[in-house]
């Protein structure tokens, strides 16, 4: 059944007060602070109708309405206004991001900390599945005679560099010339490939073997781990300042959705999928919370680096999270992240 205009405007008028107070909402409020042409029994009487459809409930008979889940579903698909961010939170931003990010783990662990610094929820940022990354440059650094640094540039970013011991005295021309060779080697393959290397092997000189091999090993690691160093999750613990979850019985359920990457991977959808923006809004069922969850796509150079998102209550403000989410998106597309080869630093 479609909604009047009329409709819709109670239902965003109980939404928005919902969200600043977290108390139901009654016709007087309604009249006083957003509709002020409407009378009281007007609008008393759509209250009444809109509670019948399944749009608001209400806690106590003598209570205001509050909005259930199918109304923040009209709320964020047709009601929801636009919303700048506010130049304090702009500021946060930047704080974050005015400096030179490569690494895929301090990409994903900035983007989880100020989602979450502003939006006072929990933030979280998960990268797309490593197997698939593609790589594109290895450099080998000397930094004592036997010890260099190994790091490997892939179109999703820096994996976190590691160190490789080469027995024996070796010349600086052979950490370049292995740079060169094993880049050779490893360019355009997915780190799937590497990690399984028997097509690649044939073309490795022997001098180059042990920077081959422990390169393997680096991929390897990092793949076993990669459910701990793919997904970062901040702030958590602020939910425990929403009202909703006073509640201990709430508090508990959200925190173990939180810790168990069971139940938190299925709800943040499909890391490997191309949708941008998601909402996510879900009633308590099966002893998972009630809570929604906001995803966005995260994009270097045109390259799908992963997803970030916040987690929280039902009642919070979509409006400036799909803001906080868009603004952080085209931050990140400014950093060196996922850069061809000419701009990852050969020097």
């Amino acid at each position: 059944m479609a909604l009047s205009e009329r409709k819709e405007k109670i239902i965003r008028a109980v939404i928005d007060s919902y969200l600043d107070s977290c108390e139901p909402v009654s016709s007087a409020d309604i009249k006083a602070n957003y509709l002020p042409a409407f009378s009281t029994a007007t609008i008393r009487n759509e209250l009444s109708a809109l509670e019948e459809m399944g749009y608001l409930d209400q806690p106590h008979t003598s209570a205001g309405r509050v909005p259930t889940v199918d109304a923040y579903r009209l709320y964020v698909d047709k009601l929801m206004p636009k919303r700048e961010l506010l130049p304090s939170e702009l500021d946060i931003v930047k704080k974050y991001f005015d400096k030179k990010i490569t690494e895929i783990d301090d990409v994903l662990r900035s983007t989880a900390k100020v989602i979450s610094e502003i939006t006072h929820l929990a933030g979280v940022a998960y990268v797309r599945d490593i197997s698939g990354a593609i790589v594109r440059n290895i450099k080998i650094v000397r930094i004592t005679d036997n010890m260099a640094i190994v790091i490997i540039v892939t179109d999703l970013g820096v994996l976190k560099d590691a160190t490789v011991t080469i027995s024996g005295d070796v010349s600086d021309e052979y950490f370049d010339s292995a740079s060169g060779f094993i880049t050779g080697a490893f360019s355009g393959h997915s780190v799937g490939e590497i990690c399984d290397p028997e097509p690649i092997i044939s073309k490795v000189r022997d001098e180059f073997r042990v920077v081959f091999d422990t390169i393997i090993d680096i991929l390897k690691g990092y793949m076993s781990d990669s459910d701990k160093k793919g997904l970062v999750l901040e702030g958590g613990s602020k939910l425990l300042e929403q009202p909703e979850y006073s509640n201990v019985a709430k508090a508990k359920a959200m925190l173990e959705m939180l810790e168990s990457k069971e139940k938190l991977a299925p709800a943040l959808g499909n890391k490997e999928s191309d949708v941008g923006l998601t909402i996510n809004i879900s009633p308590e069922s099966d002893g998972d919370p009630e809570c929604a969850i906001v995803t966005a796509n995260l994009t270097a150079h045109g390259v799908n680096i992963g997803k970030a998102g916040v987690i929280g209550p039902v009642r919070m403000d979509y409006s400036k999270i799909v803001s906080v989410l868009d603004y952080i998106g085209k931050a990140i597309d400014e950093l060196p992240v996922g850069k061809s080869e000419k701009n990852t630093g050969n020097n």
